[in-house]
């Protein structure tokens, strides 16, 4: 799974701007748009967006590390 872009969705699917979820994740913008390029993410980053929004980003991160095997 591509975090970045999955992360990118959720946000589109929550109807949450870019210029807001940086001000929830105490980052610039800039930011954020570079993480929706990143295939991976340190997990404290990764825990402040499943926080944000509300999503368990963990869990289906770990569904896909299972299905691949």
């Amino acid at each position: 799974m591509h975090i970045g872009q999955r992360i990118k969705e959720v946000m589109a699917e929550r109807k949450v701007s870019v210029i807001w979820m940086a001000k929830q994740i105490e980052c610039e913008r800039t930011n954020v748009y570079n993480i929706f390029e990143r295939e991976d993410i340190n997990t404290g980053l990764l825990q402040k967006f499943c926080r944000v929004l509300n999503y368990d980003f963990f869990k289906e991160l770990s569904k896909d590390t299972f299905r691949r095997k």
